[in-house]
Order: C-alpha cells, then sequence, then structure tokens
C-alpha cells in the first residue's frame, strides 16, 4: 500500500500525520510513504528527521479579506496543484490524505481530481478554511471534535478522534514513574505540569513566577516547561524565590507522554494536539486558551471540554497569579479530581489512529 499524506504549518498538523504514520507502518508493514509539505513550514524539519520521504510545494494562505496578495495566493495554489500531479504521478498513492495546513489544499486537490481516494482530518472543533474547502472534494472527513460535524457534508464526516491520542496513550504504558524522578521530583507526590508550548506562553509564565510564593508551600510539586526562549530569564528569577523544594525548572520535555502519565494536572494552552493528549489519559486540566488564534479556535476546543466536566477555561484576560492557585486547589481536591479525570477519560480516543486507519481502508474500498 502507497501512503501519500500532507499537512502543515504547525505541529497541530504535522504530529497528528506522523501518528498515523507510525500506526500504519505497525498494522501494514510493507506500507510506502510521501509526505508533501511546505519547504518552509515546520514540516520540512520534522518529517525528514523521522524518516520519512518528503516532498515540498510553494503555497500561502488565503487573507480572510479581499487583498492584492490572495491573487498571487491563487497563482501559487494553481502552481502547486500542477506539481502535486506530478509527484502523485510518480508517487502512485492508493490514498492521499491531509491533515490540515494551507499547504494540503493543492495537494489533496490534484488527487481528489485524479479520483485518487482522498480523506481529511480535523483536528479542531472549528476547522480551517483549507478543510473546508477540501470537504467540496474529498471522499470522507475525519473529525475529532463533535462539534465540528456541523462544518462539513453530514454524509462523508466519521469522528475518529485525534492518531495523537494513541501515540501518546500507548507510548505511556512504556515507562514508570521513574522519568519523574530523574527531572527531580517525586514520583509519589501530586504533580502539576505547567506549559506553554515549545516556545512557552508569556501569560502564563507571568502568572506562574507571580504564584511561586505561594506554591512552594503547596502539599503538591510543579514542573514547569518554560520553552528554550524564556528558560534562563525564568530559572534566573527562580533564584530569588530561595531554595524551591516542590518546584522544577526545564525548558523542553522531549518525551511528553511518559511525563503526562504521572502528572495529576495540566496547566496548558488548548491545542487540538494538548486535548487530544490529556482526554486519551484521563488527565483533567486548567486550559488558557490563546486568543490569537484563527476563529478563537483555542478557546471553542477548551470549552469543549470544559461544557463536558474534563476542564477549566482561564480566558487569558482573567489569568492571574490568585486565579490560577486557586483553581489548581479546586482541581486537585480528591473529589473534584475524580469528576475530572472521569469526564476527560470518557472524551479519550485512545485507538484513533486505528480508527483513521480503517476508514482510509474503507475509503479505498469504495473507490475500487
Amino acid at each position: 500500500m502507497k501512503v501519500l499524506i500532507s499537512g502543515g504549518g504547525t505541529g497541530g498538523h504535522i504530529y497528528p500525520a506522523l501518528a498515523l504514520i507510525e500506526q500504519i507502518k505497525k498494522e501494514i508493514p510493507n506500507a510506502e510513504f510521501l509526505y508533501i509539505g511546505s519547504d518552509n513550514g515546520l514540516e520540512s524539519r520534522i518529517v525528514p528527521d523521522n524518516q520519512i520521504p518528503f516532498k515540498t510545494v510553494t503555497i500561502s494562505g488565503f487573507r480572510r479579506k479581499l487583498s492584492v496578495e490572495n491573487v498571487k495566493t491563487v497563482l501559487r495554489f494553481l502552481k502547486a496543484v500542477s506539481t502535486a500531479k506530478r509527484y502523485i504521478r510518480d508517487f502512485h498513492p492508493d490514498v492521499v490524505i491531509g491533515t490540515g495546513g494551507y499547504v494540503c489544499g493543492p495537494v489533496v486537490f490534484a488527487a481528489a481530481k485524479q479520483r485518487i481516494p482522498t480523506l481529511i482530518h480535523e483536528q479542531n472543533s472549528v476547522p480551517g478554511l483549507t478543510n473546508k474547502f477540501l470537504s467540496k472534494y474529498v471522499d470522507r472527513v475525519a473529525i475529532s471534535f463533535e462539534a465540528s460535524k456541523t462544518f462539513f457534508p453530514k454524509e462523508k464526516v466519521a469522528l475518529t478522534g485525534n492518531p495523537r491520542a494513541q501515540q501518546v496513550y500507548e507510548a505511556s504504558l512504556e515507562k514508570s514513574g521513574g522519568r519523574l524522578t530523574e527531572l527531580g521530583l517525586d514520583p509519589n507526590q501530586k504533580t502539576v505540569l505547567i506549559v506553554g508550548g515549545s516556545r512557552g506562553a508569556k501569560p502564563i509564565n507571568e502568572a506562574f513566577l507571580q504564584a511561586v510564593p505561594a506554591l512552594k508551600d503547596k502539599p503538591f510539586q510543579c514542573l514547569y516547561v518554560t520553552g528554550d526562549v524564556h528558560y534562563e530569564s525564568i530559572k534566573s528569577e527562580l533564584t530569588t524565590f530561595g531554595e524551591l523544594t516542590n518546584i522544577v525548572c526545564v525548558p523542553f520535555i522531549h518525551d511528553m507522554p511518559q511525563v503526562l502519565k504521572h502528572v495529576d494536572l495540566l496547566v496548558a494552552r488548548a491545542g487540538a494536539t494538548t486535548l487530544s493528549e490529556t482526554t486519551a489519559l484521563g488527565l483533567p486540566s486548567l486550559l488558557v486558551p490563546s486568543p490569537y488564534v484563527t476563529n478563537n479556535h483555542q478557546e471553542k476546543n477548551a470549552r469543549a471540554l470544559e461544557n463536558n466536566g474534563a476542564a477549566k477555561v482561564i480566558v487569558e484576560k482573567e489569568l492571574s497569579a490568585d486565579r490560577l492557585v486557586q483553581e489548581m486547589d479546586a482541581s486537585l481536591e480528591k473529589e473534584n479530581w475524580q469528576v475530572m479525570h472521569e469526564a476527560a477519560k470518557a472524551m479519550g480516543t485512545p485507538e484513533a489512529a486505528t480508527t483513521l486507519r480503517k476508514l482510509m481502508e474503507e475509503v479505498i474500498a469504495e473507490k475500487q
């Protein structure tokens, strides 16, 4: 079987694609892959690092307002479609899958026009322009949130969850609490993980630093992931609080699944990948959605969890040290934690990658 995958721009589009590829390799060992992305997106580094054949097209996203730049985007799109057709002709894929980001637009469109089996995967509760456009042409649309159904042709939609959920769930079973010890934490103590993404989130950083005087005497410990950019300055500032026996600061965690398994509460942004990870593990969370994303989709993602009792949402303008500590205390209370844990677990999709792989095979069979 030959599988062509396209998606990029952010990790939220790339990591689900990689999780799906990993699962297909496990279940179909002789499968071959080609990944098409942009030459300047994160995928241009991440995908080749995972030893996956990689090709590029040149494309940019549409502006939501009329502009001269959109005319250029149309021309780039048409050229990218032509390039994608050449890649498709050379690779002869059995199926083409788009995981979001404007780079998959011309690739999946080109495949659909050549009547190759196609499907797209939407990670967010509110889809982006590219997936809305592609939904008119593809055979099936896989979604991660029930709320996404209304944006797509109902006869094409299938709720699969996010493939990253299965990857994290299975990886979390591989190691014991020894990973917390390596990080300088007590595996027998309640742990709160605070993280704002690979580059950090300034509002979360600021609220946490202001909360340190209150947190250093709490009966739980904090693992604080600052992001590489902010690490040195924050580490220096933490030294002004004296000895902190229950707070550990690191710039980045590469083996997040093993750490998440032994965390009791997560404080983070509300990207789709993060939420798929927390629900797969039944992990309660305090979510601070980024207000700087298209259609405010992070808050809508977060509200989906909050409405089911799996998380608490703190919008950025209401984030403060006092509010942060208050919500941590409340969420770690035994009864509250158990309710959130069960609600998150109920929303989890620990077999999402396998479900999406099965949907892929259905699409292929339907076109034969």
